[in-house]
């Protein structure tokens, strides 16, 4: 129970976060007229957020310290890109949440009590009925985008790529739920799909950048084709040949990292030019980080 609790909470530290700017990214690519969209957007931001506050307030000593060093949680970005995208979209964005998240310390403080499990049990099945919601909104959104009777700034493939993480999401508390744990079976799951999601961000990337920038769009396209190529190795190695693939993946993601965190500086500096939020870029910079975490403990595991 004691992995119960910690993988629990840090799943909610990382992914509700991640919805919580999913949602607010949905309400700002929504025109005006379209406001019972909207509406329904900000009513998950704002759920997400205080199921976010619940996880913090749980959190302190009962995380570990390769979590909150990772760069999944918060990064040196997330407050700036925060206060920008509050004053560019005019959406309330809570930074306290973030200043707590950066205080946390890590730990294992009575992380076997009854009444710490019961309170992440609680924590999980609230986050399962808002994931429930969220991704039947998604499903709304795209199927309604796909008939051309909703607009949103947003492409489709993003849809279905939030979508995607919102289902992942969803899964992860259902095992942490039944097993009280996180499968090796699944850990390879998750690495074939952070590839796809690597891969997706750097379309993503390109197709929001200025065209004058192009450097950074034939570096995107790079990224994009090297993830394409692992995703197809995936396809046709066995289990064995799969350890030579995380190392590759490993290796794309590093230099990944970089180019991400680069990028955040120069959109929250105004060095680039772009239709991306500042909030944005730190988002897909710290699901970077949170899969290199991942890439990286899969490796010391094998030494």
């Amino acid at each position: 129970m004691k992995e119960y609790v910690a993988l629990s909470l840090e799943t909610h530290l990382f992914f509700a976060r991640i919805m919580k700017e999913h949602s607010l990214f949905l309400l700002v690519g929504f025109p005006c007229r379209e406001q019972r969209a909207r509406v329904r957007a900000d009513w998950f931001r704002r759920e997400f957020e205080a199921a976010l506050w619940q996880t913090v307030q749980l959190s302190n000593r009962r995380v570990r310290a390769a979590v909150l060093d990772s760069g999944e949680i918060v990064t040196e970005f997330t407050l700036k890109a925060e206060r920008q995208t509050r004053a560019l979209s005019g959406v309330f964005i809570d930074s306290a949440l973030t200043e707590a998240e950066r205080r946390l310390k890590a730990g294992c403080q009575d992380t076997q009590s009854r009444e710490m499990i019961q309170s992440v049990r609680t924590l999980n099945r609230r986050v399962l009925r808002l994931l429930k919601g969220l991704i039947e909104f998604k499903e709304w959104i795209l199927q309604e985008v796909r008939a051309c009777r909703l607009y949103t700034t947003n492409y489709p493939l993003l849809i279905e790529h939030i979508l995607r993480e919102a289902r992942l999401y969803h899964s992860i508390i259902m095992e942490l739920e039944k097993e009280g744990c996180i499968s090796k079976e699944s850990m390879r799951e998750k690495e074939l799909f952070w590839n796809q999601i690597m891969m997706e961000h750097a379309q993503f990337i390109r197709g929001l950048l200025d065209p004058t920038e192009c450097e950074l769009i034939e570096t995107a396209d790079g990224f994009a084709r090297d993830y394409c190529h692992l995703l197809e190795e995936a396809r046709n190695q066995d289990m064995r040949s799969m350890d030579e693939l995380t190392r590759k993946a490993l290796r794309t993601t590093k230099g990944y990292q970089q180019f991400k965190t680069a990028g955040t500086e120069g959109i929250t500096a105004c060095r680039i030019r772009s239709v991306i939020l500042p909030l944005l870029a730190d988002h897909v910079l710290r699901e970077a980080n949170h899969y290199l975490r991942i890439l990286e403990s899969k490796e010391k595991g094998r030494d």
